[in-house]
């Protein structure tokens, strides 16, 4: 639009603004202070229009970003959640500052909810039926924003409905081991009510754990002690710190798997097969009831039984104690038992990804993803509006310099908003499931930002071994929020670190498990993904999670006065995930080190044989393969390596740097086998399947051995373990493979 300006400076000089128009339009920059974007074969990563984006990341409209978000609650499907899927339009449709395009992709999903007509509860009653006390069934309305109409009861997303009655006993976090545990006690748990403390086991397995022993209802309580380091006077909790009121409670989804319950593994568009409900696995066999602390220490400060394990003790100010029943001295008749009444119940709903595309001026084939979810469980300014108060921000920048034609990324950047998270990664998992091919073959990596800013302390970030070099080069590049002369990677390493044989001391980056949308991306696709936050200092707490995580006290003020005061550690999360992007978005040769991959099988490998080589030994198994394996990927790691260090120091073909960085791109892809798992739906990267032994080995070795330690030789549980190892060797020796130069086999 530059022309336009220049008519209006110069109405008589008509010659020289015809030739203006044809030397301006087809050659001059459309923004005369700033050059424009390259789109040359070659076109690298400009680190002046970096440092510039990064610069322009502003801590105040982030702050105001958060507050529209969180203003209202926004359960998914809600009215406020689909107002907000047309906020994202409006932004990223902007023509001031929105991007190439955005769309809408609507989902019809099975999503639980509790019954308006019936509320949940929870009751202590005496031997004829009589209610002798009632749990909460709201939280307290302590700033004005816990009482609203919008503002969902606490409840188990997904368990069924009924109303179970028997004794209560309490069984720590409702693991295997600590049911197990209560049975060796002599305590008979067919027909109690379980009380249990979030933590040890996933929402969904304590039901599971439960039920598997008898037991017919159960309660789930926050401890205090594993969020608020320890029982706080009124006067110390929200509003007036940021630690958790007695009434707050943790709402949550209790289905064991992600995505769509009825379509798994297809996309949940309204043409789709859909199971029966009577054929759907992985919802809580049992009711369940979240309650609040207060409501937890009135039941378990009156139990009766035996001293539990000092383990399993809180802070509730009292003995914990196993039961079955209560006290005789205590504030309830010992004959009274506990009844859990559950109404939820299941529907049907729209829920909707927005996503936001940047195109790319060299590759536009080549996706770099960056996302997170949209809904809460309440108002929810930390989870998950701190990460998408960063994500419009950023797009807003982008999208800026967009729109002025100073800059376009080499490849496609696209900004997703996931629907229906909380409910188990339901959106990004109908994505990954509509576009999964597409997303397979060109995503570069996938960026998840989801609670940006837990506390202010440093940065975590979680990932594949490739990321791990590009984070440290952003991290090393950006001021420590509160401090003049300290990176983001040097405070981070002050807190969490570990010592690395090929680097030394180095941050450390944790794994991903499937707490949020990488897990269809990482699990499902094979995509190279990180999750980025700033956290607390975990030598000054214990906490399991920030206090108000899923309460109706994470709001506006909480994340305003206490998470992050000033809104810089949002800044250092926006600047950390925007330079990754930009890296991996824009640099001639793509920035993920699978040389790293190394050093991960290398520490696997010596886990096995060091905990798991003598018993194969016994069972005519050997580790040879996987040594063989493992030294193999390193050499072609090593080798490709050398190869992108020759490349870089002359000016190769673009051609050729796209081979390489398509190796580079689909090396994660080489460690997925979707049969390797066959009872862990969506998992099938053979690395980083969830592993339930405790080695810390390649997980289906690892699960397998542990099964069939107790087995005889040659049954069925060592054949299985034999088969495992033949998955880990053959992904390794494929992972080489696409190492090595793309002529060879």
């Amino acid at each position: 639009m530059q022309w336009v300006k220049g008519l209006g400076l110069g109405l008589g000089a008509a010659a020289l603004f015809a030739l203006g128009i044809i030397l301006g339009h087809f050659a001059i920059p459309k923004n005369a202070s700033s050059p424009a974007p390259s789109t040359s074969p070659s076109q690298d990563l400009d680190l002046e229009i970096l440092e510039t984006i990064l610069g322009q990341l502003n801590a105040d409209r982030i702050r105001e970003n958060l507050r529209e978000l969180s203003r209202e609650p926004h359960l998914a499907s809600s009215p406020r959640d689909e107002a907000l899927v047309q906020l994202l339009l409006q932004r990223w449709r902007d023509p001031e500052s929105g991007l190439d395009s955005a769309e809408v992709f609507e989902y019809q999903v099975l999503l639980s909810f509790p019954s308006q007509e019936q509320p949940n509860s929870v009751d202590v009653v005496n031997s004829t039926g009589d209610i002798l006390h009632t749990c909460r069934r709201t939280e307290e309305n302590l700033t004005g924003e816990q009482g609203g109409h919008d503002v969902v009861p606490p409840y188990a997303a997904y368990a069924p409905p009924g109303t179970p009655q028997g004794l209560l006993v309490y069984a720590n976090q409702g693991t295997e081991e600590d049911f197990k545990k209560l049975q060796t006690q002599g305590i008979k748990l067919e027909g109690t009510i379980a009380l249990t403390r979030y933590g040890g086991a996933g929402r969904g397995a304590k039901a599971v754990n439960a039920a598997r022993h008898g037991v017919i209802g159960l309660l789930v309580y926050t401890d205090p002690a594993d969020i608020n380091d320890g029982l706080r006077l009124p006067n110390e909790t929200f509003p007036n710190s940021w630690h958790l009121p007695p009434s707050g409670v943790e709402r949550g989804s209790y289905y064991e798997y992600f995505g769509d319950p009825l379509t798994p593994y297809l996309p949940a568009s309204p043409s789709s097969f859909r199971l029966d409900l009577a054929n759907v696995s992985g919802f809580p066999p049992i009711p369940t009831q979240p309650i609040g602390f207060q409501d937890a220490k009135d039941l378990l400060c009156n139990l009766n039984g035996s001293l539990a394990p000092e383990a399993w003790q809180g802070a509730l100010g009292c003995d914990y104690r196993l039961g079955p029943g209560f006290r005789p001295d205590g504030d309830f008749p010992a004959d009274s038992q506990v009844k859990v009444s559950v109404y939820n119940r299941l529907e049907q709903r729209n829920s909707s990804n927005v996503l936001g595309i940047i195109h790319g001026a060299v590759e536009p084939d080549r996706y770099v993803l960056y996302g997170n979810h949209r809904d809460s469980w309440v108002h929810g300014a930390v989870d998950p509006s701190s990460g998408t108060a960063v994500l419009l921000e950023l797009s807003r920048i982008l999208g800026t310099l967009l729109k002025k034609g100073t800059w376009r990324p080499r490849r496609s950047i696209m900004f997703g908003s996931w629907g229906a998270e909380e409910f188990g990664l339901i959106g990004s998992t109908e994505f990954t499931e509509e576009f999964f091919s597409k997303l397979q073959e060109r995503t570069v990596a996938y960026i998840n930002v989801d609670i940006s800013v837990f506390a202010n302390a440093t940065l975590r970030v979680q990932g594949t071994p490739p990321v791990q070099s590009v984070v440290f080069s952003a991290a090393k590049e950006i001021r420590s929020p509160g401090s003049e002369d300290l990176s983001i990677y040097d405070n981070w390493i002050r807190y969490f670190n570990r010592s690395s044989p090929v680097y030394g001391l180095v941050p450390s980056v944790g794994s991903l498990g499937a707490g949020s949308d990488y897990a269809p991306f990482i699990h499902f696709l094979g995509i190279s993904s990180m999750d980025i936050a700033y956290t607390y200092d975990r030598s000054k707490t214990s906490a399991r999670i920030y206090p108000t995580y899923h309460t109706a006290f994470d709001t506006f003020g909480y994340v305003d006065k206490f998470v992050d005061p000033g809104f810089s550690s949002h800044q250092a999360v926006a600047r950390t995930a925007g330079s990754v992007l930009l890296r991996l978005s824009d640099s001639f040769f793509l920035p993920l080190n699978v040389g790293d991959y190394s050093e991960t099988l290398r520490s696997f490998l010596q886990a096995a044989q060091q905990e798991l080589g003598t018993l194969l030994e016994q069972n005519n198994i050997s580790l040879g393969p996987l040594v063989a394996a493992v030294e193999e990927f390193e050499a072609a790691a090593k080798a490709l390596g050398q190869h992108i260090a020759t490349l870089q120091k002359g000016t190769p073909d673009p051609l050729q740097v796209r081979m390489l960085n398509d190796q580079l791109m689909l090396l994660e892809r080489a460690f997925l086998n979707p049969r390797a798992f066959p009872e862990e739906r969506y998992y099938s990267h053979v690395l980083w399947a969830p592993r339930t032994s405790s080695t810390a080995t390649f997980p289906g070795l690892a699960n397998a051995c542990s099964r069939a330690s107790n087995t005889s030789p040659g049954s069925e549980a060592w054949a299985e373990v034999q088969r495992q190892l033949s998955i880990v060797v053959v992904a390794l020796e494929g992972a080489a493979a696409t190492l090595r130069p793309v002529a060879d086999l």
